[in-house]
């Protein structure tokens, strides 16, 4: 049995950076003279990656391609395939057995939630809520996961077995989009001050956020900046 409480987000490829948004909204006005910009240097034309995310011009910033490599609790997953602009590729299950690695929060993670739905927030628990949690994970988790393979030892079916495994056992997956549905995704999952619509995303898809907008990032500087500078709202 493992117990973690971290994700793991790997760029596994990608074709992305600022030049493929300046072909793509340079052809409307210079039609074949557009192909001069692939692979130009973008910096020159940073303020027309500003123009198009400030005025929502959303089109060139969907000519490129992202694909990670994501290990999370299966609940993040849940969430995560709401977005359906996204294409997805999961471990399944059914096929293999899955290994007994569990998610349980960290010392670090909030636990208790204040407020009304819609207006509330998560604070601190204190010690002997942490030690609950952890303590109660392991040991449902431990119970599960015994009961899977004492199933899976009679003969019956994988798909069958996993039923009695929770949401908080680790699953791996390949998530493919381009910068437009990433950056829609980033301003849901992600918690920031300077949004100009505020969200408050569950900490475990957040951390998965994280980590995908570091690469976002590296990949596109220009195209990263200008969406945080028009308040991190997807074009």
């Amino acid at each position: 049995m493992r117990f973690r409480s971290d994700v793991t987000v790997e760029l596994v490829k990608s074709s992305a950076s600022d030049a493929d948004v300046l072909f793509a909204a340079r052809v409307s006005t210079a039609g074949e003279k557009s192909l001069e910009e692939v692979g130009a240097d973008a910096e020159r034309s940073a303020g027309l990656i500003n123009y198009l995310m400030r005025d929502r011009h959303g089109s060139p910033f969907e000519h490129n391609q992202f694909t990670f490599y994501v290990s999370a609790p299966i609940f993040v997953f849940r969430e995560f395939m709401r977005h359906r602009t996204f294409s997805y590729n999961e471990e399944s299950g059914r096929y293999r057995r899955l290994e007994p690695v569990f998610y349980v929060p960290g010392a670090g993670r909030k636990l208790v939630q204040e407020g009304k739905p819609g207006r509330y927030v998560f604070v601190d628990g204190s010690p002997e809520q942490h030690a609950l949690v952890e303590q109660t994970t392991r040991r449902v988790c431990g119970e599960a996961y015994r009961g899977y393979l004492e199933m899976l030892e009679a003969g019956v079916a994988r798909e069958v077995a996993r039923g009695v495994l929770p949401v908080s056992i680790y699953s791996t997956m390949y998530a493919t989009c381009n910068a437009r549905a990433l950056m829609n995704f980033l301003s849901l999952r992600t918690k920031r001050e300077d949004s100009t619509f505020p969200s408050f995303p569950q900490r475990e898809i957040e951390m998965v956020a994280e980590r995908m907008e570091e690469h976002f990032a590296a990949a596109m500087p220009l195209t990263h900046a200008a969406w945080n500078r028009n308040g991190r709202v997807a074009p």
